[in-house]
Parts: structure tokens; C-alpha cells; sequence
């Protein structure tokens, strides 16, 4: 099946905000001297670092930060909570970032969290989680488990509502989220009280969306999904297991979702079959597909209108579902 063309289908400001990426990596390729190959783990992580530093430059102001590290299962974990006002105990959004589970970390979606918290009224609690190759599945989502808990014990001498915790993240961190949501599900029913899931790749191996959407735009092309897949997984680690696949877990009884695909992503129809799924469980969900853009979108705020907006949606929903005692 051949690849949509997709650029008719992008906003002016999208494709400006690609125009700015372009600049970036070539000036980041110009100070290294090449391009770092596709499969080069630190050069890639120093071109999406270099990439989100613009990115997150401006945004809302925070009443204050609080930056500290907890006990995790690989040694220290570090968390940082934006409070957008001075008001405790606030309510709580942990939020995972996304990356592939190779990139990423609390300073690369800093801007994404302020604008939530700003956007809700709620604290939001950023995870450094542990990232492949180096600490492969299912480290990062021992960590998010972990997080999780250490929050409910200890989140109130915090000024955190630990009574009224949400999760969320985008792309990989949207994964990280659902998985989360399904162990607390059965471990702690009631802990959780929503999930915010920007554009996650919930564990289809192959899609319609997959084989229309990719490519050097949004780094996910076959290859570069393949890759992130590789460095997630440790050699040898076939053994299944539904943290991996988790459209074939049961969604009932799960807390509402916010599901927010994007239109030409190749991850759109793992989206939407956890809408579907939603609806045959009667699992309350805001879904929303954005279009004009691309996966990674919500970093482009500064630029891009959609951005805003889509973060703005998921601020409403955690107002609605998280917010009210």
C-alpha cells in the first residue's frame, strides 16, 4: 500500500513549525559535524533534545516548582511538580512524556505540563521515568507504577490531593498511562480518577493508519517505529505480555479517557480502537481528532494554533472529571 501524500492536508502554521525544526537539526548537525544515523541513540536524543529546547522557550508562569528524586526500582527517580496556583492541596495530573520510550525527559515536555496545569487548575506531576535501550520493557512502566504509588502515600505533604490523581502523557507516555490505569484498575480500583491520552501507540503491530502515515516528517516511519520497538525490547524478550498489547486487555471499569488522535498519524487507529472499545464498555471518553498536524504536535504551542487548542481540551477535561470535589 503506498503512503498518502500528506501535505496538502497540513496547516500553514504546521508547516512553518516543520520549516523551524529543519533549521534547528541542521544547526545541530552543523556542530557535530553528520547527521546522526537512525539508529544512533545519542545523536538522536541530542537532535530531540536541541528540537524541544525551542520549543519549550516561553509558555505559562508557575507559582512554583518543586524538583525531587524517590526511591524507584532502578535507583533514583526523579519527578517535578508545576503548581499553577497557591491553592493545596490541588488536585493532580502525573504525566509521562512521550519519545518512543527512548526519548525524552522532564525538561523536553516542560511546556506541555505547564500549559496543562495552567489549562486545569491542577498540579502536574512530571515522571523521568527510565528509557531504552538502557533500561528496557518494562522498566518505564515500573516506574510509572511506582510513581504512582509513592504520590497516593505521600502526595499531601506536597500540598496534593492525593484523593483526586489523574495520569497521563503523550505518544509512548499515553501508553505508559493506559498501562498504568489497567494495574491500578485491579490494584487500587478508585485511585485513578481519568486518563489523558494524547495519540498513543496502544499495541497494533499493523493498521490501516500505519501503512497510509509516517515518514520523515513525524520521525515514524516503519523504520523508525521498528527501531524504537528494537530498543525497547530486551534481546530475547518474546514472552507476551499485555503491557505491550493493550487493546486485548477488558476496558471496563476503567476511569473516563480523553483520546486525542491525530488525523495522518500512523498511530490514528490504535486510537480509535480504544474508542471503540470504550463504547462497547460504556467507558466514558472525550475523543477528539486533530487534523492539520502531525504526531508530536502539542510540543508546537508556540506556533501552532491546534496545539493550544488540543491542551486547552484536555485542561476542560480534567476540570470536569478531576477538579470537583
Amino acid at each position: 500500500m503506498a503512503r498518502v501524500d500528506i501535505t496538502s492536508r497540513l496547516s500553514d502554521q504546521l508547516k512553518d513549525a516543520l520549516a523551524e525544526e529543519e533549521r534547528i537539526a541542521a544547526s545541530v548537525v552543523a556542530e557535530i559535524g553528520e547527521k546522526p544515523a537512525a539508529d544512533d541513540v545519542a545523536g538522536q536524543r541530542r537532535l530531540y533534545n536541541a528540537n524541544r529546547a525551542f520549543w519549550n522557550e516561553g509558555g505559562p508562569a508557575m507559582a512554583d516548582r518543586v524538583d525531587l528524586t524517590i526511591d524507584g526500582p532502578g535507583g533514583d527517580l526523579p519527578l517535578r511538580i508545576h503548581y499553577p496556583s497557591d491553592e493545596r492541596p490541588l488536585p493532580a495530573l502525573i504525566f509521562l512524556h512521550g519519545g518512543g520510550w527512548v526519548l525524552g525527559n522532564l525538561d523536553t515536555h516542560d511546556r506541555i505540563m505547564r500549559q496543562l496545569a495552567a489549562d486545569s487548575g491542577l498540579a502536574v506531576v512530571g515522571v523521568d521515568y527510565r528509557l531504552a535501550p538502557e533500561a528496557p520493557f518494562p522498566c518505564a512502566n515500573e516506574d510509572a507504577a511506582v510513581a504512582v504509588h509513592w504520590l497516593a502515600e505521600n502526595g499531601a505533604s506536597l500540598g496534593l490531593d492525593v484523593d483526586r490523581l489523574a495520569i497521563g502523557g503523550d505518544s509512548a507516555g499515553a501508553a505508559l498511562s493506559l498501562g498504568t490505569l489497567h494495574h491500578f484498575k485491579d490494584e487500587r480500583p478508585g485511585q485513578l480518577k481519568a486518563g489523558l491520552l494524547y495519540y498513543g501507540a496502544f499495541g497494533l503491530k499493523d493498521s490501516r493508519s500505519r501503512r497510509l502515515f509516517g515518514g520523515a516528517e513525524d520521525g515514524l516511519s516503519a523504520e523508525s517505529l521498528a527501531f524504537f520497538r528494537d530498543c525497547l525490547m530486551a534481546p530475547g524478550a518474546a514472552k507476551p505480555d499485555w503491557r505491550l498489547d493493550l487493546l486485548s486487555r477488558d476496558v471496563s471499569g476503567l476511569p473516563p479517557l480523553f483520546i486525542g488522535p491525530v488525523e495522518c498519524d500512523p498511530l490514528r487507529d490504535d486510537s480509535d480502537a480504544l474508542s471503540e472499545l470504550c463504547v462497547d464498555a460504556g467507558v466514558p471518553h472525550d475523543y477528539h481528532l486533530f487534523k492539520g498536524v502531525l504526531h508530536g504536535f502539542l510540543h508546537m504551542s508556540r506556533m501552532v494554533d491546534t496545539s493550544r487548542e488540543a491542551l486547552a481540551m484536555g485542561g476542560d477535561f480534567l476540570r470536569r472529571h478531576v477538579a470537583p470535589l
